[in-house]
């Protein structure tokens, strides 16, 4: 199986979001990341970091690009290949091959550009008809970007597998904990878990633990086609 995973913008939790879906998969897990941007020569990307919290992963990076920026400006800027969107979705069914489940892990949100020519992650998840799993932020204003996300895939055909708030903390405000009860309604599916604050920072074992606890339910499978 191949699992899209998209955020509703940058910083909401994806790459620790995708490390606890790998740690709960009960399955072999390949992590794809086709763009890594604001990361230089030699220095740990999302895809090691998902590898650091979950040792058993396969992690491959297709391109880094230095500055951080959306993909199509930073290798631009760098003067480097861009990813094409066919590329991302042959490397993906390539692991898939020797793999239970691939997470293909994007960069930013849905419809950043990967490439001058205006490809994004949709495109890769049409390519591979892959389901789209959505990270979101916990507070005031992820109802209408989740809203957003779900509209965008909609509009394509895709399949939302849910969406799990990428970092819950220890104290939710009002606005959090209500937005448990409404993002069900926004398009996206149903609240997949929520990951707690800081779980980054744990040692594998303990990550793995807390993986368990903040998706109690989930596992690889088909996902309602939206």
């Amino acid at each position: 199986m191949i699992l899209v995973v998209t955020g509703t913008g940058t910083g909401v939790g994806k790459t620790v979001v995708t490390a606890a879906l790998a740690a709960v998969a009960g399955v072999r897990v390949a992590v794809l990341k086709p763009a890594q941007t604001g990361v230089g020569r030699g220095e740990p990307g999302d895809v090691h970091t998902v590898a650091a919290l979950v040792p058993s992963v396969t992690p491959v990076e297709l391109a880094r690009y230095p500055e951080p920026l959306a993909p199509a400006t930073a290798a631009a800027r760098a003067g480097l290949p861009q990813v094409r969107a066919e590329d991302v979705a042959d490397a993906a069914r390539a692991l898939e091959g020797d793999h239970g489940l691939v997470l293909v892990e994007g960069a930013g949100g849905l419809l950043v550009w990967l490439n001058t020519e205006g490809q994004t992650l949709a495109d890769v998840a049409v390519l591979l008809d892959a389901p789209v799993l959505v990270v979101a932020r916990a507070g005031l204003g992820t109802l209408n970007e989740v809203a957003l996300t779900a509209e965008a895939l909609r509009a394509r055909g895709l399949r939302p597998a849910g969406v799990v708030i990428g970092s819950w903390p220890t104290e939710p405000d009002l606005a959090m904990r209500c937005n448990l009860g409404d993002l069900p309604t926004m398009g996206a599916g149903p609240v997949v878990g929520a990951l707690p604050q800081g779980c980054a920072d744990q040692d594998p074992r303990s990550f793995a633990e807390t993986a368990r606890r903040a998706l109690p339910h989930w596992r690889p499978g088909p996902a309602t086609r939206g």
